[in-house]
């Protein structure tokens, strides 16, 4: 019954996409790449031989897989790799990654659709990035008998599985993955007082992944010119602003005057938005990327119009601010982090286990009022002391945390003597 109940809930969902979709946009790129999907697959490279199925929901949860795809395509050049996401910010940035032999959509979780795909690629092994659970592929993996792995898990005592009315999701944790890796020891005692022994705490390989991101750090010859011209300043960078954010920043440059130079790289970068962050700086002479050949010398405000340099960027920050605090949560804090670089955000943090790590920890600070964020910036800018002690609780936060990556392949690997060679 629940099986029957689960797939009329896909269906419904699969049917409310297709509905959006004549409205262009996301949905309509989501159901164009379901149709192409089996076609492509049909004659991929994958498949055919021994082949690694990666599975992640969006483009950060791909992130978090990064690390432990391209170590596994390391230690097995053999393998072919296929890469899936459930949504169009994954794959449309990610369709063309040159580490992966397919990437794709996964088809809606049908029964049908579950078989076909799981036919047409004959996966050796299948991973799943953090959170994302499809209850008919899992089951048609499991009757084949196919190693199959989820990593950077969290499990938390609300979740469906551990209601009343789990026991068939809880099921296919039970059989369904040879082993689970989660972030912490709650997910860890929580799954085993629930039947499900095969599970290990190996962090959150995000760590492993700012970490590479970090030491391969690409470096903007032009952006270091353009803060050379107020080589005396403190740095602020804004990752992944949005108004409310900008609005306090505005406050605070009104404030610090002419010692602080800001950068600001908004997560939306829609003329709209560009332009309204020029108005709102305009007295201190705003910039854009793209034309900062152009910049005026007393120019202290340039923002980034356009996406892929955030990661990068936080090695030029003496702090960090991180948007989205005001909204449905902050951004991503570990690849200010791994640069040493102390943070700051809004209130809207709790969901996310690093920020309250770091808060915890004395490297990152939260705000709901201007008068908060004035005094954690006046802090971290005019008390070398703090700021010194901050930015070395970021860091060592970053190194207790390495590994993860290790740990899962160690594991997998053991795993697929058993199953290859059997």
């Amino acid at each position: 019954m629940m099986r029957l109940l689960y797939t009329l809930g896909i269906r419904c969902y699969a049917a409310g996409v297709r509905v959006a979709a004549l409205g262009g946009g996301k949905a309509a790129k989501m159901v164009e790449g379901w149709k192409r999907t089996f076609g492509r697959l049909s004659v991929a490279p994958v498949g055919k031989e021994k082949t690694a199925w990666f599975h992640a929901s969006s483009l950060g949860e791909f992130e978090q897989a990064r690390p432990v795809l391209e170590g596994f395509r390391e230690m097995h050049p053999d393998y072919k790799i296929c890469v899936t996401f459930f949504s169009p910010s994954g794959y449309e940035v990610r369709k063309d990654y040159d580490k992966a032999d397919f990437v794709s959509y996964l088809p809606m979780d049908t029964p049908a659709n579950a078989a076909r795909f799981v036919n047409l690629l004959h996966p050796t092994v299948v991973f799943f990035a953090k959170y994302d659970f499809w209850f008919n592929y899992l089951e048609q993996l499991h009757r084949r008998e196919i190693p199959t792995y989820i990593f950077s898990a969290i499990f938390r005592p609300n979740q469906y599985f551990f209601k009343w009315y789990g026991v068939w999701f809880l099921k296919h944790l039970q059989r369904s993955f040879t082993h689970l890796f989660v972030q912490n020891d709650e997910s860890v005692a929580l799954l085993q007082a629930h039947g499900v022994p095969q599970v290990t705490k190996a962090g959150d390989t995000r760590f492993d992944r700012v970490n590479a991101i970090a030491q391969g750090a690409k470096h903007f010859p032009e952006i270091e010119a353009f803060l050379s011209r107020h080589s005396g300043n403190k740095v602020l960078l804004a990752g992944s602003s949005w108004e409310p954010d900008e609005d306090n920043l505005k406050h605070y440059i009104d404030h610090a005057g002419d010692k602080l130079t800001l950068v600001i790289a908004p997560h939306v970068i829609s003329d709209s938005h560009l332009e309204h962050i020029e108005s709102l700086f305009a007295e201190y002479g705003c910039t854009r990327y793209s034309k900062i050949g152009e910049a005026d010398s007393n120019s202290r405000i340039l923002v980034i119009d356009n996406i892929g340099m955030l990661s990068s960027l936080y090695q030029y920050a003496d702090v960090a601010y991180i948007g989205g605090g005001f909204g449905k949560g902050i951004h991503n804090i570990l690849e200010a982090v791994t640069f040493g670089k102390p943070v700051v955000f809004g209130p809207n943090y709790h969901k996310f286990k690093e920020a309250r790590d770091v808060i915890a920890r004395g490297g990152g600070f939260s705000y709901v009022s201007y008068v908060q964020l004035q005094h954690h910036l006046d802090t971290l800018f005019n008390d070398p002391e703090a700021y010194d002690t901050a930015s070395t609780v970021c860091r060592q936060y970053l190194d207790d945390n390495l590994g993860s990556t290790q740990l899962i392949l160690a594991q997998v690997n053991e795993d697929l003597k058993k199953y290859v060679s059997a």
